[in-house]
C-alpha cells in the first residue's frame, strides 16, 4: 500500500526547475521509495553497496559515466568526492533540469557538500516520517492513540502485519552500527544507545547538556557531539524558544524532541495503547506528537524557521508560531476534554506579548471535534493542525 506524501508536488515542481533536487531525512522514511514512484523512468544506484560507493568517492568521473543523467543516486552521503563531479555534470547542461536526483540519510554531512559544491543548483528537501494527516488520508479509520505507539514510519503501514517492536529493534540496531559507525569514531555503541535512551527520557523537557552528560556518564563534550550526532541523522529535532524584548527573563535554552513517537515509545518500553495511557511519560509523547504535526503543517505551508516554544522562570506555552509576526500559540494536552484551567498560561502569554499580536490560541487534544473555551481558545484535535 502507497500513502501519499504531502511532499511530492513540491519534488515534481523542483524536478522541472533545478538540475538537481536532494531528499534528506532519517532511514525508512521513504526517501527513495518516493522518488522512484515520481521518477520511474530514472536510472537507479545505491551508494549503500560499498563497491559503488567506492568508485563513486575514488573514481567519480568513470561511476558518472557508468550512470549518466537523468540518475536516482541513493545514500549519496557515502561518497563526498563525488559531488565535485556532479557540480562538473551539471555546469555542462545547465539547462536541463531534474538531472540528478540524490538522497540522504546524514543531513548535516549532505547539507555541507551541497552547500560546497552545488550551491545555486539544487532544490533541498526534508522528508520526515508520515504525518497524521498523511496517515487519516490513505486510512480514515486509524486512530490517533494507535498512530502515536506505532509511530509514522511508512513500512509499517504498507505492511500492517509487522511487528512494530521488532521493527524498532531493527532500526536501532540498523542505525547503531550504520549510521552511528560512519559519522564518528563512538568508542562504546553500548553508551551510545544508553544516550539515546536518556534523550527519549527528556523528550518535550529543556535541553540540559551537562545533566544528560552525568547520568550517561560520559564528557559533556562528548554529550554535545552525540546530539549534533542525532541531528544529522534525523533522530532528534531541537526547539528554540521565542523572544521579544519585553520578555528579558525568558528561557534561552532549546527544548529536546525524538523526530517520531513510534521510536520514542520503543526507547520508552511503551508497546500499546493501554500501556502509553498508563505511563507518566503520555503527557511528552503527546506532546512530542503535537510537535510533529506541526512540523509538518508548516513545513506544507512552506514557512521555516516559523517553530518555537515560550517559557519564562514559572510559565511555558508549548509551541508558538510566529508568521510575519503575528502569532499562534498552542498548548498540547492528552485529555479529552481541556476546561479553562488548561488555558492559563496561553492567557498569560497572550497578556505579556500584546492581545494584537495573537491571532490564535488552541489546547491541541484528544478530543474528537473542536469546541471554543474561554477566553476566546479553542480545544482542538489533531486533524485540525492542516
Amino acid at each position: 500500500m502507497w500513502i501519499p506524501r504531502a511532499v511530492e508536488p513540491r519534488l515534481a515542481g523542483s524536478a522541472k526547475t533545478r538540475p538537481v533536487v536532494v531528499l534528506t531525512g532519517a532511514r525508512q522514511t521513504g526517501k527513495t521509495s518516493t522518488f522512484l514512484r515520481l521518477f520511474p523512468k530514472h536510472a537507479f544506484v545505491s551508494l549503500d553497496l560499498p563497491a559503488e560507493a567506492e568508485q563513486a568517492e575514488k573514481e567519480p568521473g568513470t561511476f558518472l559515466q557508468r550512470h549518466p543523467p537523468p540518475v536516482l543516486i541513493d545514500e549519496v552521503q557515502y561518497a563526498p568526492g563525488l559531488f565535485r563531479h556532479l557540480k562538473v555534470a551539471v555546469d555542462a547542461h545547465r539547462t536541463r533540469n531534474g538531472q540528478f536526483l540524490l538522497t540522504g540519510s546524514q543531513k548535516f554531512t549532505l547539507m555541507k557538500n551541497v552547500s560546497e559544491s552545488l550551491a545555486g543548483r539544487a532544490d533541498i528537501v526534508e522528508l520526515e516520517t508520515l504525518s497524521f494527516a498523511e496517515i487519516q488520508a490513505a486510512l480514515p479509520k486509524a486512530d490517533v492513540e494507535t498512530v502515536v505507539v506505532r509511530g509514522g514510519f511508512p513500512e509499517l503501514y504498507a505492511n500492517p502485519d509487522i511487528d512494530a517492536v521488532a521493527f524498532y529493534n531493527s532500526y536501532l540496531a540498523t542505525y547503531l552500527e550504520r549510521d552511528v559507525r560512519s559519522l564518528t569514531n563512538v568508542g562504546s555503541l553500548r553508551d551510545f544507545e544508553r544516550f539515546l535512551r536518556a534523550c527519549a527520557l527528556r523528550s518535550a523537557n529543556l535541553l540540559n547538556k551537562a545533566d544528560l552528560a552525568r547520568d550517561v556518564g560520559i564528557a559533556p563534550s562528548t554529550a554535545n557531539h552525540w546530539l549534533s550526532m542525532l541531528e544529522a541523522s534525523g533522530q532528534i529535532v531541537l526547539l528554540e524558544p521565542w523572544f521579544s524584548n519585553r520578555t528579558k527573563s525568558i528561557v534561552k535554552s532549546p527544548k529536546l524532541y525524538l523526530s517520531d513517537t513510534g521510536l520514542l515509545c520503543a526507547l520508552l518500553n511503551i508497546r500499546s495503547e493501554e500501556a502509553l495511557r498508563q505511563s507518566p511519560a503520555v503527557g511528552a509523547v503527546w506532546e512530542t506528537f503535537v510537535f510533529a504535526q506541526l512540523r509538518d503543517r508548516e513545513r506544507r505551508g512552506g514557512r521555516t524557521g516559523s517553530l518555537f516554544f515560550w517559557r519564562d522562570r514559572t510559565r511555558e506555552v508549548d509551541f508558538v508560531v510566529d508568521t510575519g509576526g503575528r502569532l499562534e500559540l498552542f498548548e498540547a494536552k492528552w485529555t479529552e476534554l481541556p476546561d479553562v484551567g488548561d488555558t492559563v498560561n496561553l492567557d498569560f502569554v497572550r497578556n505579556v506579548v500584546g492581545k494584537s499580536r495573537v491571532a490564535a490560541g488552541a489546547v491541541v487534544c484528544r478530543t474528537p471535534n473542536g469546541f471554543p473555551l474561554a477566553n476566546g481558545f479553542r480545544a482542538l484535535p489533531v486533524t485540525e493542525l492542516r
